[in-house]
């Protein structure tokens, strides 16, 4: 049986040997603070399997964030010598593969959706091939490799190091940004366990009329995108919400379909995210590595399709909960 921990362990790998590259580069002045704070994420998911199975405490887990929160708070990650090729030979390769370049971007999904569906029954010596609850994210796993070998064929390309150099830096570039999406679902989850759902919830019932569903989903929706334009990651922000209002109020009282409810709850969330620099990694990050002269930018341009959007949920959900 494949087990998702073996995912975990590459992943670590993969950040421990970029730590190292790092280590190295001489042209970045803050090349030990880069290794140490991508080195203390790798070492983190190999030591977390003995936190999970109770073997070690989760006391130098915490330390380890603490170290890399100060790193990264006090400047002392940055990017280094650029790894990537000239422009004249991207600018070459480019014209050479033209379309065939999406064929890597492609086979990741079909891979993972192939894991999580085909080969998701297949069993193998009396046991599941993949491990069950975890076949989705094994297969994004084993679509990324899948992937970098497609991709490796494609470019003609005989060191796999050269991806390694080149995923380094990209690395570098997009920083500490890159890993918001799991602190702030984190934070969310937080939020949660501190109750901050439930005193929402209670605020909100309170100026609720009894029984109006439409004010309900509005509500809910908006509410969605404010708490994501404040949290900066629409996961952060659907615990909260969804135990205030969407859960109590649309689905246990007003009989509202749950799959529905959650699903465009989720993607209302989305919809904040298109419209606060808080989502660095998605508005913040582009429009440093496509050095665009407006950081903002990619948020400007969102915002018409931001407020499209939300305006179609809600009134799907109005429609399709109940």
């Amino acid at each position: 049986m494949i087990k998702v921990e073996w995912l975990y362990w590459l992943v670590g790998a993969v950040f421990l040997a970029m730590a190292a590259q790092m280590a190295v580069d001489r042209g970045n002045p803050r090349r030990y603070g880069n290794a140490a704070f991508w080195g203390l994420l790798g070492a983190s998911f190999g030591y977390g399997t003995w936190v999970a199975d109770k073997s070690a405490p989760a006391a130098p887990l915490g330390a380890a964030v603490l170290a890399m929160i100060c790193l990264a708070g006090f400047g002392l990650t940055g990017r280094g010598t650029p790894t990537t090729a000239a422009p004249e030979q991207r600018a070459a390769s480019a014209a050479r593969l033209r379309s065939k370049l999406f064929i890597p971007a492609l086979t990741l999904p079909l891979v993972a959706l192939a894991c999580g569906t085909l080969l998701k029954d297949v069993h193998l010596g009396g046991g599941p091939l993949l491990q069950s609850g975890s076949e989705t994210l094994l297969g994004l796993g084993i679509g990324s490799i899948v992937a970098l070998v497609v991709a490796l064929v494609l470019t003609r390309e005989r060191n796999p190091a050269v991806a390694l150099t080149a995923g380094r830096g990209l690395l570098e570039a997009m920083g500490w940004a890159l890993l918001l999406p799991q602190l702030l679902a984190v934070l969310g989850s937080i939020f949660q366990s501190a109750g901050v759902g439930t005193q929402v919830g209670k605020l909100i019932t309170h100026v609720l009329p009894d029984g109006s569903k439409y004010t309900a989903v509005a509500v809910y929706c908006l509410g969605m995108a404010l708490f994501t334009l404040i949290m900066g990651n629409a996961f952060a922000a659907f615990p909260v919400m969804t135990a205030a209002i969407g859960w109590p109020v649309l689905v246990a009282q007003l009989h509202g379909s749950a799959p529905v409810v959650l699903a465009v709850g989720m993607l209302s969330g989305f919809c904040g995210t298109l419209a606060t620099p808080m989502a660095a990694n998605f508005n913040l990050v582009p429009a440093a590595l496509l050095e665009l002269k407006d950081q903002y930018g990619p948020i400007k341009a969102q915002l018409p399709t931001a407020a499209i959007m939300l305006v179609c949920n809600i009134a799907i959900m109005s429609l399709f909960a109940f």
